[in-house]
């Protein structure tokens, strides 16, 4: 097994507005280029200001200020503007924003989860301090599932009744700091009428993991997201291997990066399996092969 080291983070911070500071996870990022003039795509949603070719592929671009609420740039504004070409849960995705500063590199240890007081439509998944500024790190999930809502009902999943039922003989605990993702896995196991534990960071799920343990009612699956404030799904899986008393869940790790590195990483701290996050017929599949594994 890896050694528990940090796992760096870098980060393109960028500006919607005049003075709020952005972060985005550069391995989301293919391409930063100066805003190009777009072609029209009807019947789409007000954020979506229309498509680039982007290497042989048309690509939609989202005006970013827009889709959080805030005023859309001016076609003046534009003209200075940058396009931010990402992948992201198997789609390429562009997103226009008013400038680029810089990138940087911090660890996710170091990024704060964001007040409860910001509520469900937060489009923050964390917060983190550069100097005396604060950054603000995107949910990119949830913007968009606001500009394309349908991509949030996964399609159905058809199981045999073995297979049903083998899941609902397990212990389920599920991990991730997007109101999105947490969605998106719990849709897919309400469908089959699975009974199953949410939390929302890295350090309540190994909390609720000991705890679980200490009762007699182990872990049998941990379904966790990698890139999460505090102890991210990296450490969360190094910390859970490194418990000797500990009954080990069989370990699902799920990423929106369409990176090979983040999987190869997954495994080398100790996870299962390691998903490109959302497929739930994938997901639900790689529990069934967890559960063989009980």
């Amino acid at each position: 097994m890896a050694e528990g080291k940090s796992h760096p983070q870098k980060l393109l911070l960028f500006y919607l507005n005049d003075n709020r500071l952005f972060g985005l996870g550069t391995l989301k990022i293919r391409e930063i280029m100066p805003y190009t003039p777009l072609s029209r795509l009807p019947k789409s949603h007000g954020a979506v200001i229309g498509a680039m070719n982007f290497r042989g592929s048309t690509v939609p671009v989202i005006d970013m200020a827009y889709a959080v609420g805030y005023a859309p740039l001016t076609p003046e504004e534009r003209k200075t503007a940058s396009i931010i070409v990402t992948d992201v849960q198997r789609k390429e995705i562009g997103f226009l924003v008013r400038n680029v500063r810089k990138i940087i590199e911090t660890q996710w240890k170091d990024v704060a989860p964001p007040p409860k007081s910001l509520g469900n439509r937060a489009f923050i998944t964390g917060l983190l301090q550069l100097d005396k500024e604060i950054v603000q790190l995107l949910d990119v999930e949830l913007l968009l599932a606001r500009v394309y809502p349908e991509s949030v009902n996964p399609a159905e999943v058809v199981l045999t009744d073995v297979q049903r039922e083998t899941l609902k003989g397990l212990n389920i605990l599920l991990v991730d700091d997007s109101q999105v993702a947490r969605k998106q896995l719990s849709d897919a196991l309400d469908s089959k009428e699975v009974s199953y534990s949410v939390t929302t960071n890295g350090q309540d799920a190994l909390n609720h993991l000991l705890e679980a343990d200490s009762h007699g009612k182990p872990v049998d699956i941990l379904v966790s997201d990698i890139e999460m404030p505090g102890l991210d799904g990296y450490e969360l899986t190094f910390n859970v291997r490194d418990k000797s008393g500990l009954k080990q869940p069989y370990i699902i790790l799920h990423t929106s990066l369409n990176s090979e590195m983040s999987v190869s990483y997954a495994t080398q701290v100790g996870a299962d399996e390691a998903l490109t996050k959302f497929d739930a017929e994938e997901l639900l599949h790689a529990i069934l092969r967890g559960a063989e594994q009980r």
